[in-house]
């Protein structure tokens, strides 16, 4: 069933008809739709996200970057990519805008919200809300 899904992702990809509906349907392994919804939450809230990269998460300018396309500058866009970002941050010096992003953002979340909030930016990069 799987490979019929990636099958009709591809050609739909290639007709250019892939709707943010179809990419839902290849979620990472252990990601739910209600987990990219608590991610939702975190980024709003307590993981202060959207301080630098906006309330959409299309980033502001000399703080954050656009986490809503599929230019990754700090990780490969997997999941495990973006978790690592997160609990490790980026330093100024790497920072394409020379702002410094702390581990967790410079919040106190979690290992379980840190995974759900990977889950929702992911989730931004593929068309998610």
């Amino acid at each position: 069933m799987r490979q019929i899904t990636r099958t009709l992702l591809l050609v739909l990809g290639a007709c250019g008809t892939v709707t943010a509906v179809a990419r839902a349907q290849e979620l990472p392994e252990g990601v739910t739709k209600e987990m990219i919804e608590e991610g939702g939450t975190i980024y709003r809230g307590a993981g202060l996200c959207h301080a630098c990269h906006g309330q959409q998460g299309k980033g502001i300018p000399n703080l954050g970057a656009d986490l809503s396309d599929d230019d990754w500058i700090h990780s490969d866009g997997s999941l495990d990519g973006i978790i690592t970002t997160i609990k490790n941050g980026v330093s100024g010096d790497e920072s394409t805008v020379g702002t410094t992003m702390p581990p967790k953002g410079g919040s106190a979340i979690s290992d379980p919200q840190i995974k759900a909030l990977a889950a929702y930016v992911w989730s931004l990069s593929r068309g998610g809300k």
